[in-house]
């Protein structure tokens, strides 16, 4: 049974570890972004964008993206990566609650407390030590509405300053403390902290659902390894 749930939208990054940015990208530069998105497959759930040269303009801290990961990690944020999640009638998925516990790399190279590592798309990833990721914050651009049957992000809110948590305790945090649903109409951004506890149900009724995910970090890899970039 889903635990209950609010669904405002009056959340704040520092005590919830979420925070809505209301059309943050206007119908111009939204038509941009989907032309720059537009040569990425259409037949799969999730494209792990690895090259990224025509969201440059965007993702840049002067850009309406970036400039938001700016507001919570300073002039130093850079993106490292970034997923195209498009959910339709015929690719329509749930996920369950987790946390996002992975970076992407540019090689593969031994340094403690790194590992396990995978390679998803081409692209090298790694879990590194949970410190890294408490300071990194992960944006969702909206490219369609998201009411609450359209499949939006389920959080539980102030999840990002537990930790690195098992399954069981994922389980347990959801049933005591409830979640939020982050509803979003096009052009919104959903800023929230990289570690925190979330989820996501399958639309229903089925439909597009298009989701920009892009984490930042205002670090530099630790020494020998490297961000791979977007």
């Amino acid at each position: 049974m889903l635990a209950r749930f609010d669904q405002t939208a009056d959340l704040d990054l520092d005590q919830d570890g979420a925070e809505l940015f209301a059309q943050a990208l206007d119908e111009t530069a939204l038509t941009r972004l989907e032309a720059a998105l537009a040569a990425l497959p259409t037949n799969v759930p999730g494209v792990r964008i690895g090259e990224g040269r025509k969201l440059k303009p965007f993702l840049g801290v002067a850009g309406p993206i970036g400039g938001i990961a700016a507001t919570a990690l300073g002039p130093d944020a850079r993106p490292v990566r970034a997923i195209l999640f498009d959910k339709t009638s015929e690719r329509n998925w749930a996920l369950g609650w987790h946390q996002d516990r992975t970076i992407v790399v540019r090689e593969r190279v031994g340094a403690d407390g790194f590992g396990p590592w995978t390679l998803k798309s081409g692209l090298i990833q790694v879990e590194p030590p949970f410190d890294i990721l408490e300071r990194m914050v992960t944006l969702r651009v909206h490219l369609d509405q998201v009411d609450a049957n359209n499949a939006p992000l389920r959080i539980v809110p102030g999840s990002h300053r537990l930790g690195r948590l098992s399954e069981a305790e994922v389980q347990r945090l959801v049933t005591t403390s409830g979640e939020r649903l982050c509803l979003a109409e096009r052009g919104d951004v959903w800023l929230y902290a990289t570690p925190i506890v979330h989820a996501s149900l399958a639309a229903d009724p089925p439909r597009r659902r298009r989701v920009l995910q892009v984490d930042y970090s205002a670090d530099a890899a630790p020494y020998p390894l490297a961000w791979h970039g977007v």
